[in-house]
């Protein structure tokens, strides 16, 4: 399928405006143009009732969170939202207007968190961030205005990774349980060595330079990338995980890790939908003011959210 007309006409008019791209940049600088770059293609999400800004105890120190609720109603489901951007990029606000989609259209409280990011902080702090605001999140949904029984997290990109990496410590912990994964193009595996690495790794946002310059910021030399915590498409069980939504791109170099993700889900007995936007890029979700397939691919992690809250 061709790519989309409408990421297309995106990727034409970065290219024509001259701008770099983001790991032509210090990380620090990276995050501000992305953050710019955000508002602009952000369009005009839904009002959620409240959102609140808290902090929730790390292994560092505080964790920034914002939490999005859909109305005053008490005992709602709750979704743990990790953002993306490399491990190295992305914010709150950069992601603000998936969760709002997320709150409003799955009726669910939204606590997106802002876990630290590379190179300041190195691999594992993100997985320790993540895995403390879920731990977190779940032990205090009441308080929130939460059902602690009915808890699921989700994420995209990064963020999905770190979402497939949280669901794996619960099942090794036994505690919390998730209701549910939503994995937004998830990086399941660092080698970078399916072939969609090679089709897609140029000209589609998400280039080949840009995935080792966020590697090279989140990982040491010595880190073993071929970890589960890591890389989770190596863990040897995925038997007894939340069920999954596993959102794929076209023109996305980490289609084929995230379809490799989808069927060894699958193959160990958990339910998994996987949905595929074949004229997509990586990263369009965040996209619904100048993509419609953005706002169509938010209404259905919503509706499966939604599904998975009810059961």
């Amino acid at each position: 399928m061709a790519l989309d007309p409408q990421a297309k006409a995106l990727l034409e008019s970065a290219e024509q405006s001259g701008a770099p791209p983001f790991n032509a940049y210090p990380a620090a600088e990276a995050r501000a143009v992305y953050d710019q770059a955000s508002e602009l293609v952000r369009g005009n999400p839904p009002e959620s009732h409240s959102i609140d800004a808290i902090v929730i105890p790390g292994p560092a120190g505080a964790i920034p969170a914002w939490v999005y609720k859909p109305s005053a109603e008490q005992n709602l489901p709750v979704l743990v939202y990790f953002h993306g951007g490399g491990y190295t990029i992305g914010s709150l606000k950069s992601h603000d207007c998936v969760c709002r989609g997320l709150c409003i259209e799955a009726n669910c409280i939204v606590v997106s968190v802002d876990y630290r990011l590379a190179p300041e902080n190195k691999y594992p702090a993100a997985v320790d961030d993540a895995w403390a605001a879920a731990q977190w999140a779940a032990s205090n949904a009441e308080s929130l205005g939460g059902n602690p029984n009915n808890v699921a997290i989700g994420g995209d990109s990064a963020g999905g990774n770190l979402t497939a990496v949280v669901s794996l410590l619960a099942k090794e912990s036994g505690n919390p349980y998730f209701v549910f994964q939503l994995l937004i193009y998830p990086g399941t595996d660092m080698s970078c060595s399916f072939e969609s690495h090679k089709t897609f790794g140029q000209g589609y946002r998400l280039t080949n330079e840009l995935i080792d310059w966020f590697y090279d910021h989140y990982f040491s030399k010595d880190d073993d990338l071929s970890h589960w915590k890591a890389s989770p498409l190596n863990a040897e069980d995925l038997s007894g995980l939340p069920s999954a939504f596993v959102l794929s791109a076209g023109y996305d170099p980490l289609q084929d890790e995230n379809r490799a993700y989808a069927e060894k889900l699958t193959s160990a007995g958990v339910k998994v939908k996987h949905s595929h936007y074949e004229g997509m890029m990586h990263g369009f979700v965040t996209m619904p003011g100048v993509i419609d397939k953005a706002k169509t691919a938010i209404s259905e992690c919503a509706a499966e959210l939604r599904q998975a809250f009810q059961n």
